[in-house]
């Protein structure tokens, strides 16, 4: 009984530590939010840039400086509206579970995730002007991938897995570019879902 009591303690203190080295409040809701804008987003931008023509059965890309000042002001807006969803669920549940929404591990969690981010964004907008425009879109899915699998050590390691997964999208759309922005939706926008959907049920809202 005393040994059980034992290994009882010494999983509560391994339990406590993990809690403490780690920011546990990333909400599951807020990454389906954030794959549902994407895939609106991803809707709109097909709507942008691939006009059906009178006489052809399928439809035409078109890209010139309209097309690209409509497609940044849309991934702006799903960046903002992701990031405010975010924000809003993931202070909920530290509020819940009584845990400061920005703490050391938070700050450690932003900074390794905002580096792949903005080399990646940076490096996408200079392909994007200098019309290596059927690159951006997997790029951007392989920068994401590279920042979560950054951050992942100072969160949920699950982070870690859809990091895979959104780095081998990535690199599928690199090869096969003219599915770029159909492989951007599954990983920004279905596979959010199903990876809020997870962690809603396993860890709760």
């Amino acid at each position: 009984m005393t040994k059980e009591k034992y290994l009882e303690d010494l999983k509560d203190i391994k339990s406590m530590m993990e809690r403490s080295s780690r920011f546990i409040s990333l909400s599951g809701i807020s990454g389906v939010i954030a794959g549902v804008l994407a895939l609106i987003g991803a809707y709109l931008a097909y709507q942008t840039v691939y006009y059906e023509q009178d006489y052809l059965s399928y439809r035409k890309a078109i890209m010139n400086e309209a097309t690209i000042i409509e497609l940044l002001t849309i991934a702006l807006g799903v960046l903002i509206l992701s990031f405010s969803a975010g924000v809003f669920f993931t202070q909920r549940k530290a509020r819940k579970n009584n845990q400061k929404l920005w703490d050391k591990q938070a700050k450690l969690l932003v900074i390794n995730l905002m580096i792949p981010l903005t080399v990646g964004g940076l490096l996408c907008l200079i392909l994007l002007f200098k019309g290596f425009i059927g690159l951006v879109a997997p790029l951007t899915l392989v920068f994401y991938g590279l920042a979560l699998i950054n951050a992942s050590k100072y969160t949920l390691s699950e982070i870690r897995s859809l990091g895979l997964f959104e780095i081998a999208l990535g690199l599928i759309g690199c090869q096969f570019v003219g599915f770029g922005l159909i492989l951007w939706a599954i990983g920004f926008g279905l596979l959010h879902i199903v990876y809020g959907v997870v962690m809603h049920l396993k860890y709760g809202s």
